[in-house]
């Protein structure tokens, strides 16, 4: 290594090297080198650009120490299987009743289970009294010192590294939580033979400066001081700073896309009546996804209030002219969490909307599902509409394949002729993920004029209304919904939507 090589280096790196080129071996833990004008924290940081220059290799060691707990101390003393064994036979045979034996009534608990483990004795009840046999492994035990206490007293005494003792015996030591063992990680720097050449008085330690400040300018002092340099490759602690959570992050991206797009924002109540949820959109009060089993009702209050009369004879007259029962303005009264999105489109249609004009909502919904990878009782929804007079069924299908390319970063998308009774014709959308297979993101089509017109409208309106929770598992790269609401805090902080 040329001297042009040393001197790149910083003063902390260059105090180090001269550190290890004084000493007898040319190695040394950062602890040892440490002095007065440089801590241990400074030299491993000094340390590790002198490596990836190739000045030191760093050689690291692992040491495993036993140490002797409270338990330890009482086990020291008297190993619980071996007194109730001892005692045994100081009766002068190997067979005892447990209650007639002079050990303490916790201690022999505690001696029941080990002679057990370590086959040491055979216990059967004879009228409601425990009778101990001891063994033949047992007596043989007695005759010898416990190696449970031999290893417990040299721990006591001395520092006993864990390769020292059988580990038969620690594994037996640990499960009665007699010791611990405590890891200590030691560095050693060790010159390489191209820094062993290095002339020290080669080294040059000139006054260093992180930034070029006027004044540095000004009096000329740049040409003698040397600025520090930084290498971005050496590895740090990673920082996890506050960031939202990933999936709150996506939603706050959806909605400045489509804001960007020109999309006015829908807003509306998390509790709906029936009228707006349903019979707004020309869905007949006898239709099965109004019962119970799809949708869920409120207890208390039970009904509310339905807008205009104007509006409510409308629908009125559109449902049963179309669907030929009698509408009942009670039922339509009855509140309940809102099912779906489309529910904001019609208040959103009634209030008046812009020719040409776009609106979006994220809503949330709610209906009582079965919960598994793809389903949650509890989920958003992209809510979208679109009114035009020059509006086409062709039109609708680009806004959803566009949707699921750009906003899901969905590869491969599908459509499917599906039902729904406010849309005609209606379209069912689903995208490819990885793991899953072919996933449906929801349902679109273009309104109904039987649902346009009692709202006011009589131009085209095409509308949609996707799954968020599914499109943010494709953005996110994951295959189960629920998992938009982990506390997992290793993929949240790994997690980062731009």
């Amino acid at each position: 290594m040329n001297n042009g090589t040393v001197n790149a280096l910083t003063n902390e790196e260059k105090k180090v090297l001269l550190l290890l080129l004084s000493s007898e071996t040319g190695a040394a833990s950062p602890e040892a080198l440490a002095s007065g004008d440089m801590v241990a924290v400074a030299i491993h940081r000094a340390s590790l650009g002198l490596a990836s220059r190739g000045f030191i290799t760093i050689e690291e060691s692992v040491k495993t120490t036993l140490r002797i707990t409270n338990e330890g101390e009482e086990l020291r003393s008297v190993i619980p299987e071996r007194a109730v064994a001892e005692a045994i036979r100081a009766t002068g045979g190997t067979s005892a009743y447990l209650d007639e034996l002079a050990i303490d009534k916790r201690l022999s608990g505690i001696a029941l289970g080990w002679l057990k483990k370590r086959q040491w004795a055979e216990m059967e009840k004879e009228g409601g009294r425990m009778r101990v046999t001891l063994t033949e492994p047992a007596i043989e035990a007695l005759g010898r010192p416990s190696p449970l206490q031999d290893a417990l007293e040299r721990i006591a005494t001395e520092v006993v590294m864990l390769e020292e003792v059988d580990a038969s015996i620690v594994s037996d030591l640990k499960s009665r939580k007699a010791i611990e063992m405590r890891t200590e990680r030691t560095r050693t720097l060790v010159l390489t033979d191209a820094a062993r050449a290095v002339d020290p008085a080669s080294i040059i330690i000139r006054e260093e400066v992180t930034q070029l400040t006027p004044d540095l300018v000004r009096n000329g002092r740049w040409k003698d001081v040397q600025f520090k340099r930084f290498d971005v490759s050496v590895p740090v602690k990673p920082l996890y700073p506050g960031k939202k959570q990933p999936y709150l992050a996506f939603l706050d991206s959806l909605k400045a896309q489509f804001v960007a797009l020109g999309f006015q924002e829908m807003r509306g109540p998390l509790i709906e009546t029936e009228f707006w949820n349903f019979d707004a959109l020309f869905q007949p009060q006898n239709h099965p996804a109004r019962d119970w089993t799809d949708t869920y009702r409120l207890i208390s209050p039970k009904q509310g209030r339905l807008p205009d009369d104007g509006t409510v004879e409308a629908v009125k007259r559109s449902h049963e002219s179309s669907w030929k029962y009698v509408w009942d303005p009670e039922k339509a009264r009855n509140l309940m969490p809102r099912a779906h999105g489309t529910c904001l489109s019609a208040r959103q249609l009634h209030a008046g909307v812009s020719l040409p004009g776009k609106y979006f909502s994220i809503a949330r919904c709610f209906r009582p599902d079965v919960l598994d990878r793809t389903h949650l009782i509890e989920f958003n929804q992209i809510e979208g509409i679109i009114c035009d007079e020059s509006l086409t069924f062709r039109n609708l299908l680009g806004v959803l394949k566009q949707f699921a390319e750009e906003i899901a970063g969905a590869r491969q998308v599908r459509f499917y002729p599906d039902y729904y009774p406010f849309t005609e014709p209606s379209v069912q959308m689903s995208a490819k993920h990885p793991d899953l297979g072919w996933v449906e993101f929801g349902g679109a089509g273009i309104f109904r004029s039987e649902l346009t017109r009692p709202l006011g409208v009589e131009e085209p309106v095409i509308a949609w209304g996707l799954g968020v929770d599914r499109l943010a598992m494709f953005k996110l790269g994951i295959d189960d919904i629920r998992y938009l609401f982990s506390d997992d805090i290793t993929w949240l902080r790994r997690e980062v939507m731009m």
